[in-house]
């Protein structure tokens, strides 16, 4: 059952097993269980408008051709089409594990590049976003950058699911030019839901060529966690914003991308290759093109298992950095731990901060926000 359509924003009914795709089953996976219940969404109050002085912006997209015919099926995804679809649990607001409040203090600064910050998914929780920032002294009590000098990287999925997607959006458009003018800067990554939601926008009902049927990023937007909030909300200035977001990047010999797959060496030979590629399939405009980047911006697990550390090698050797830096797949899948429906203290997903793996090559950062996780904000270099 789709959720986030002719409503206000709610948190979509999920199941609590992860569908892993054919391409990336390593393991065998729980049957799925009953769905939870979504309940009533709390009043959201926080809003920012986009910077002013914006970099001007092309033409806006075409608007979505007339809705056409549609046989994509819950119980028969398209090939290779993964999810996210109804992948993770998600939450009652109460059960969020709160982050707490701190007083900002800017760190330390001397010449040279300030010290380096990751985010890892957020998928529209504000408020948690807003506690991790300050936690780490990046913001102040009035929601405004604190770091000077401070470099800090999103990486990407900031929509879907939770109930202010784009107010994330706005926040992390505000720091950026907050950032900017205070000598540090605050960037952020293409996710695959950034692409799901540009391709719900431009395609709507579209149909697709997914190989299996048809499929629509229309349905495939609300399967995995669209808000029709979201949706109402989204402005030209987000879409822009989105459509030019880089999907690799290296600092500080740390190679930073949303998705723990290696299909980014299938857009380029180098970093610049990649997000130029990506760049231009986004473009062109093209629903079939679009749909075959999200689709294999949803694959996983790369890293997880026996061949995980070679394939980090691989994605390394390619683009440069001496550790993979991802979001995408919630830690506590990543150990094997998943949280009860009930959402009782001692059955919740622990996350602790990130989580180093595939011989220390590899660092998760998605603690799994949207399952009663933590909304993770960590320093680099990681110290394991």
């Amino acid at each position: 059952m789709t959720q986030g359509a002719g409503q206000g924003p709610v948190r979509t009914e999920t199941l609590r097993d992860f569908r892993v795709p054919p391409y990336a089953q390593q393991t065998p996976v729980p049957p799925p269980e009953e769905p939870l219940a979504s309940p009533e969404p709390e009043a959201h109050v926080f809003r920012q408008e986009p910077p002013a002085g914006h970099p001007e912006a092309p033409a806006p997209f075409a608007s979505a051709p007339e809705p056409g015919e549609t046989t994509y099926s819950d119980d028969e995804p398209p090939e290779g089409y993964t999810p996210t679809a109804r992948d993770l649990p998600v939450i009652r607001r109460g059960d969020t594990v709160k982050l707490p409040t701190v007083e900002a203090v800017a760190p330390e600064t001397s010449e040279g590049p300030g010290p380096l910050y990751v985010v890892g998914d957020v998928h529209g929780y504000l408020d948690e976003l807003l506690a991790a920032l300050r936690a780490q002294g990046l913001i102040d009590e009035s929601g405004n950058w604190a770091a000077g000098t401070a470099r800090l990287w999103f990486l990407g999925d900031f929509t879907d699911r939770g109930p202010d997607g784009i107010g994330v959006i706005d926040l992390v458009m505000r720091l950026s030019a907050e950032a900017a003018a205070a000598g540090g800067y605050c960037k952020a990554l293409m996710g695959n839901h950034e692409l799901l939601l540009i391709g719900a926008k431009r395609f709507s009902d579209t149909p697709v060529n997914s190989g299996a049927g048809t499929a629509t990023f229309q349905a495939a937007w609300l399967l995995n966690g669209g808000q029709k909030a979201d949706m109402d909300r989204l402005q030209d200035v987000h879409l822009q914003w989105m459509s030019r977001l880089d999907a690799i990047e290296q600092e500080d010999d740390h190679l930073l991308m949303h998705s723990d797959t290696t299909a980014y060496l299938d857009y380029g030979d180098s970093i610049e290759a990649v997000n130029d590629t990506v760049h231009a399939i986004l473009n062109r405009n093209d629903a079939d093109e679009c749909w075959d980047l999200f689709r294999k911006f949803t694959k996983r697990f790369a890293f997880r298992d026996e061949s995980g550390p070679q394939a980090a090698r691989e994605l390394l050797s390619a683009y440069g950095g001496q550790r993979v830096v991802h979001g995408h797949s919630p830690i506590p899948y990543l150990l094997g731990e998943v949280g009860t429906e009930d959402g009782e203290e001692d059955s919740r997903p622990v996350v602790e901060g990130p989580h180093v793996y595939a011989d220390g090559l590899a660092i998760a950062m998605d603690g799994g926000v949207t399952m009663a996780g933590k909304l993770l904000v960590q320093q680099l270099p990681l110290h394991d």
